[in-house]
């Protein structure tokens, strides 16, 4: 059962109303509420429009900062203030969606993750500090964890049948063709022609599912197509820019592009202006 047909629409908006005040990403301590048992491990707290950005204490705070922009701008694309699919956002806050941050992976291993299961929060994202807006020509992995915590904990409840990733969804049908047949793991060799190839064994169809939309929103939004870039993926993804997406894969650009699901038409760059805009 969809969250269209177990909620009202009124229990939508309300949500939306609750949590449209624009974020204004001052860092503080974890609040009371769902997340408060997390102050052990995590002592920084971003609230943006009711999703928590989590961050450990040695994880740099403008690293922490950084991520909640970023996710304020994919979930606010207009950055008029408010979230662009209320739906979306009501799906990730019923779920208790959020983002976690440590300062990098040494961080990560040490890390308790029994917090979580003992209260109930199974539906996190985690980043590293170090890949957050590293500078140096590097890509800023903070453009692919954050929009797959808004794909995975937003779009595939919110829109089961097309964004679900499972066999059968209108995603699943674009992940079969450009992997060049179904496969429900990954395949030893691909198909001739196939251009997504990603070959992480430990991958399962969701999260190649998962893996695949962030290639192609990312694409056509203009991430991938430096150079540097387009060596460092081209293993795994051949459709680096708008162009060859809609050319060779027109039925997930169709489905990303489609403005009824108000996915983002434009790639955050850590500058979220709508505080700026209202106070001049």
């Amino acid at each position: 059962m969809t969250i269209q047909r177990r909620f009202p629409a009124i229990l939508l908006l309300l949500g939306y109303a609750l949590y449209s005040a624009p974020p204004s990403f001052e860092i503080s301590k974890i609040p009371d509420g769902n997340f408060a048992p997390l102050g052990k491990e995590l002592s920084q707290y971003v609230d943006v429009f009711g999703i928590p950005v989590l961050a450990t204490k040695s994880t740099p705070s403008d690293k922490v900062k950084h991520a909640a922009i970023v996710l304020a701008e994919y979930l606010d694309n207009d950055e008029n203030g408010q979230p662009d699919n209320p739906l979306v956002l009501a799906t990730m806050l019923k779920r208790k969606a959020f983002l976690f941050m440590t300062k990098d992976e040494r961080s990560l291993d040490r890390f308790d993750f029994e917090l979580f299961v003992e209260h109930d929060l199974h539906h996190g994202q985690g980043q590293f500090g170090t890949e957050t807006n590293p500078g140096n020509g590097e890509f800023d992995a903070t453009l692919e964890e954050v929009l797959h915590l808004i794909t995975h904990e937003g779009y595939a409840h919110a829109y089961p049948e097309v964004f679900g990733e499972r066999p059968g969804t209108v995603l699943a049908a674009c992940l079969d063709r450009a992997r060049g047949g179904h496969f429900k793991r990954v395949p030893g060799r691909y198909p001739e022609g196939a251009w997504f190839t990603y070959d992480d064994r430990t991958c399962d169809y969701g999260c190649q599912c998962a893996e695949y939309l962030y290639w192609a929103i990312t694409s056509v939004l203009g991430a991938q197509n430096s150079p540097r870039r387009i060596r460092d993926i081209r293993h795994e993804w051949k459709l680096y820019d708008k162009e060859l997406v809609e050319k060779y894969d027109p039925h997930v650009f169709a489905l990303i592009t489609d403005p009824k699901y108000k996915l983002p038409s434009r790639l955050p760059d850590g500058k979220y202006r709508w505080k700026q805009s209202k106070s001049k």
